[in-house]
C-alpha cells in the first residue's frame, strides 16, 4: 500500500503573515524562514478613510479588478489609489444610481464599495431635525423617510424609521451587492455604531449578522479612529461613550460548494 502523504500547513508569523519555511537536515525539526517585519497591514488605525482604504484594497482586492463604488460621493476613499490599477465604476445618487437598485448584470463585478449614511439623523423626514450638511447631505435628501424616493419595506410595509431606516438601507444594498458580485467577489462596507433614542445600536454587528443570512462571509474588519476630537453640544448628562471610531467591514461572496 502507498504511504499517505503528510498534510502540510503554511507557516505564519506572530502577525498572521505567511513566511517561507527553511529546509532542515533534521526532518523532524521545522525551522521558520523569512524575516522579522513590522510593515504589515493592521486592523486598527488612527487616521482618515483615504489612508486606510488603500490597505484594504492591497490585502483583499487584486489589481485589475472591476470595482463598483456605489456611494462614490466626492471620491474620498480613492484619493490615494492609483486608478490605473483598477477599473472603477463610480456612481451615486448624483449620477442617478441607487445602491439598492444597481444597473449591473448578475455576477458581473469583482468588488463593491458601500458607504451610505450611517446615522439615523440623516434619514429623518423632518428636514428641520435632520442631520448632515456635508458630504452626506445628498443622501439625506434622497433617502430620508417621507420622500417619494424612499422605497417601501418588504411585502409593501411602510418605510422604516429611525435606526431601522439605517439598517434597512444597508440590508437592501447588501442584497443588491450579492446579486452583482461574482463568486469570491469582495464587498467593502463602511459603517459606524450609533446611539438612537438613547439606545445603543451596534450597527456593525447587525450588518455582519444580516449579511451572513445572505451567504456573505465576514473576512475582515478595520477600525478607523478619528484624529480630532468630536464636538458635543447641548449635553445635560452623558450616558454613552461618544463614538470616535468607525469600521470598514470586508465580506466575501463564497463560491458555491460542489455537490458530490
Amino acid at each position: 500500500m502507498a504511504q499517505s502523504q503528510q498534510e502540510t500547513h503554511p507557516v505564519l508569523d506572530i502577525f498572521g503573515v505567511e513566511v517561507a519555511e527553511t529546509p532542515s537536515k533534521n526532518k523532524s525539526q521545522r525551522t521558520q524562514g523569512g524575516e522579522t517585519r513590522s510593515d504589515v497591514i493592521f486592523s486598527s488605525y488612527q487616521s482618515g478613510n483615504s489612508d486606510v482604504f488603500p490597505n484594504i484594497l492591497a490585502l483583499h482586492v487584486p489589481e485589475g479588478a472591476t470595482i463598483a463604488d456605489v456611494t462614490y460621493g466626492k471620491g474620498v476613499f480613492w484619493r490615494n489609489i492609483n486608478l490605473d490599477n483598477y477599473t472603477l465604476l463610480a456612481t451615486d445618487l448624483a449620477t442617478g444610481v441607487d445602491c439598492r437598485d444597481l444597473p449591473y448584470d448578475d455576477a458581473s463585478l469583482d468588488a463593491v464599495v458601500l458607504d451610505p449614511p450611517y446615522m439615523e439623523g440623516l434619514l429623518r423626514a423632518n428636514k428641520t431635525s435632520s442631520a448632515g450638511t456635508g458630504t452626506h447631505a445628498g443622501f439625506r435628501d434622497y433617502y430620508s423617510n417621507g420622500t417619494e424616493s424612499t422605497l417601501p419595506g418588504d411585502n409593501g410595509t411602510p418605510p422604516s424609521k429611525w435606526h431601522a431606516a439605517v439598517t434597512d438601507l444597508y440590508f437592501r444594498a447588501g442584497r443588491e451587492a450579492w446579486r452583482v458580485l461574482k463568486d469570491n467577489g469582495v464587498l467593502i462596507v463602511k459603517c459606524q455604531d450609533e446611539v438612537s433614542a438613547n439606545k445603543q445600536w451596534l450597527t456593525h454587528v447587525e450588518i455582519i449578522n444580516e449579511y451572513a443570512n445572505y451567504g456573505f462571509y465576514a473576512k475582515d474588519l478595520f477600525v478607523v479612529t478619528r484624529t480630532n476630537k468630536a464636538g458635543i453640544s447641548r449635553v445635560k448628562k452623558q450616558v454613552h461613550a461618544r463614538k470616535n471610531h468607525s469600521y470598514f467591514l470586508v465580506f466575501i461572496k463564497p463560491r458555491p460548494k460542489r455537490r458530490h
